[in-house]
């Protein structure tokens, strides 16, 4: 079985892209990183790839703070399709991806998001959960569709709220939870 190829995309620290490139390297992943791709230019996710020897680039997003112009989408695609990615993984991308990506690649790019889709989309969902008093919260893998934190669920792992939990504890939880469920997630992309 041919590893399943991936196209990795990120605005931050890059946690999740480590989970997926150490289970890669464990071999408990049968899954290439192709390229990491960042719209921030320093973003530790970067440094992350070339830790891991994993072809890496800088993508300037233009002038839109939560999308990017239509012009480096379809760069950005282009990309994606040059190398040979066949499932894209959003790892902390802060922007919303529209047509030229969603087109580009149907039911092939999947998003982590810190909370029990669809409770709590959109930024910060840990601190929505705390404020609105849950006993339970979590981390949902969904295929990105046309709105935010939206599309269809392909798995979810529940955290519980303590009842000293801060925004930072809870969330640090959730990460833990993330750590081991988008791993599990691709791999069953990889089984078909």
């Amino acid at each position: 079985m041919k590893p399943l190829a991936l196209g990795i995309l990120g605005s931050g620290k890059g946690s999740n892209c480590r989970a997926i490139l150490e289970s890669i390297r464990s071999g408990a992943l049968p899954a290439e990183a192709r390229v990491v791709i960042s719209d921030v230019l320093d973003a530790p996710i970067l440094e992350i790839a070339r830790e891991f020897s994993v072809p890496n680039a800088y993508l300037p997003p233009g002038q839109f703070r939560t999308r990017l112009e239509p012009a480096v989408e379809v760069e950005l695609a282009q990309m994606l399709h040059d190398a040979g990615v066949e499932l894209i993984v959003l790892a902390g991308f802060m922007r919303v991806l529209k047509q030229p990506m969603l087109q580009a690649f149907p039911r092939q790019i999947i998003n982590i998001h810190p909370s029990l889709l669809p409770k709590f989309p959109g930024l910060e969902a840990w601190r929505q959960a705390l404020a609105a008093g849950e006993k339970i919260t979590g981390c949902t893998v969904h295929f990105v569709d046309d709105k935010i934190d939206h599309g269809e669920i392909i798995a979810q792992r529940e955290v519980p709220v303590l009842p000293d939990d801060t925004a930072e504890t809870l969330h640090a939880r959730i990460q833990v939870a993330e750590h081991e469920l988008y791993p599990a997630a691709i791999a069953q992309f990889c089984r078909g």
